[in-house]
C-alpha cells in the first residue's frame, strides 16, 4: 500500500483551502450559461468537475459549504467521517469507506447548501477519494466560514463545528 506522501507526490496534489490535498482531474468542456443556473450562480459554470483528495489522519476539511450536490467516492485507505449540517441546523454524519458490513458507504451525495466537514478516523492514516460536483466547482461557490460565524449561526452545534474549524 502506498504512503500518503507517495500517493501526494504521484497524483502531483496540493493544499486545499479547506484542508488536505487535491487536484483537478476533470473540467467538462460544456458551460451552463448563467441564465439557466439557479439565482445561486454568478457566471457561467462546466458542466462538471471532478477532483482527487486526500485526508490524512492529521488533517480535517474543515466546514466548508458550495452551491451544487458534491459526489464522494472512495478509492483506498481508512474511513473517513463525514458531517454535515443542513441549512434548517440538522447534523447528520456518514462513514465513506470499504466496510460495508460497519454501515460505511463508498460513494456519498452531500446535498447542495450543506455545510460539511471531514476526517480520517483511524491514527497514522489517510483516504483517497474523489469528489464529482454539478455544475462544476468553481471558488465563487465555495464558503469556508470562521468558527465564530457557524457557531453564531449553529450554536446547538459547537462543539463539532469546533472540532472541524481554525480558530
Amino acid at each position: 500500500m502506498n504512503t500518503a506522501q507517495e500517493i501526494i507526490t504521484q497524483l502531483q496534489l496540493e493544499a486545499h483551502p479547506e484542508g488536505g490535498f487535491f487536484r483537478e482531474t476533470y473540467r467538462s468542456e460544456e458551460t451552463i450559461a448563467e441564465n439557466h443556473l439557479s439565482d445561486a450562480f454568478s457566471g457561467s459554470r462546466n458542466v462538471s468537475t471532478c477532483i482527487y483528495f486526500l485526508l490524512r489522519s492529521e488533517d480535517f476539511s474543515a466546514f466548508h459549504k458550495i452551491n451544487q450536490d458534491e459526489i464522494w467516492h472512495f478509492y483506498e485507505g481508512s474511513t473517513i467521517q463525514l458531517v454535515m449540517i443542513s441549512d434548517t441546523g440538522e447534523a447528520s454524519e456518514v462513514h465513506i469507506g470499504n466496510n460495508f458490513s460497519k454501515g460505511e458507504v463508498p460513494q456519498f451525495v452531500v446535498p447542495k447548501n450543506y455545510w460539511f466537514a471531514a476526517k480520517v478516523l483511524a491514527t497514522d492514516a489517510y483516504a483517497l477519494v474523489g469528489c464529482t460536483v454539478a455544475p462544476g466547482f468553481d471558488f465563487r461557490d465555495f464558503v469556508l466560514p470562521t468558527r465564530a460565524e457557524l457557531v453564531a449561526q449553529f450554536p446547538q452545534h459547537k462543539t463539532l463545528i469546533t472540532q472541524f474549524t481554525n480558530a
